[in-house]
This record gives C-alpha cells, structure tokens and sequence, in this order.
C-alpha cells in the first residue's frame, strides 16, 4: 500500500478515495467523470470560476464555470470573431480590453437602440468634432452638436406645419 500511495499524486489519492467510496455507497448519481486539459484552458476556466463567483457573491466550482459556458456562450462565425480582434487591436483607445468585453457592450449598445422610438442619423466623427468645434467658436446658443440638429429638426417641423395649415386654406393638397 505504501508504494501505492507514493506513486500517485494528492489529486489522484483524492479521486481514487472518492472512487472507493461510491462503490462502497453505490453512489450512481451525479457520477463525474475525469477530463484532461491543459494548462491554458485550466486558466481561462479559473479566470471565468473568479467572475462567476463575483457576479454570484458565492463560490463557484469547474462545474459551475462548465456549465455557464455551455449554457450562456453564443457560437460567432469566425470571419465575425477576426473583424472583432481587428477592431480592438486597431483601436486599443476605445478601453476594449478583449473580444467579450467588446460583444457585451455591442449587445448593451444594440438593445438600448431597440428599445427606444429614436432614429439614429450617422455623421462622420470628423464632420461631428468640426460642428462641435464650429459651433462653440462662433458663439451659437447650442451646446452640441445634437442641441443643433434637434433645433433644426424642429425648425423644418414648424414650418412643414405653417405650410400644411396654408395648403388646407387655399385648397391645396
């Protein structure tokens, strides 16, 4: 028994101890089986097992993190996945630290757009950053570049209104 003990590891004297005692119990549920990973997995699994922990305030096990991956974790194209990386390297300023980080706050960004009744207008940063620039300078009563737009919006509105309420005096439609 001696040279038995000697040649096995701490982690295998664990599980050959829990193995005797389910045959002895008969223990047939929840039966867990042995997977061999390696040492980079082993990390991101423990790094995912520290997150979970934190989000849940309780600890966490292998299993846990397992689980959570199998059923919280969304298959992207791989074309989709290098544009991704592509971005975040080419843009290291934007505070995307990795690719997860990056889809969550997409999926946070796409969700709020969706549930609100607003249109969005695309404007070039560069044509943006001017405007604003443009408008601080000359003195304007708008502090932004969208106080700008939303006060020309509702100038057009005016006046489509003042022309609707003439063409229904003069006849016209």
């Amino acid at each position: 028994m001696v040279n038995l003990v000697n040649s096995v590891t701490m982690g295998n004297l664990i599980n050959l101890i829990l193995l005797i005692i389910l045959l002895f119990t008969g223990e047939k549920r929840n039966a867990m089986k042995a997977i061999k990973i390696s040492d980079d997995i082993h990390s991101k699994l423990t790094g995912l097992l520290g997150e979970l922990t934190a989000e849940t305030n309780k600890m966490q096990t292998y299993q846990d993190a397992i689980n959570a991956l199998l059923e919280q974790s969304v298959i992207l194209p791989s074309e989709v996945i290098a544009r991704v990386e592509n971005f975040i390297e080419e843009n290291k300023d934007r505070g995307f630290a990795n690719k997860e980080d990056f889809v969550r706050d997409a999926i946070r960004y796409r969700l709020e757009r969706l549930k609100t009744d607003n249109e969005c207008i695309e404007v070039s940063r560069e044509q943006y950053n001017e405007l604003d620039e443009a408008l601080k300078e000359m003195g304007t009563p708008f502090r932004s570049p969208e106080q700008f737009i939303s006060s020309q919006i509702s100038e057009v509105l005016f006046k489509y209104d003042e022309f609707k309420r003439e063409s229904r005096k003069s006849g016209i439609s």
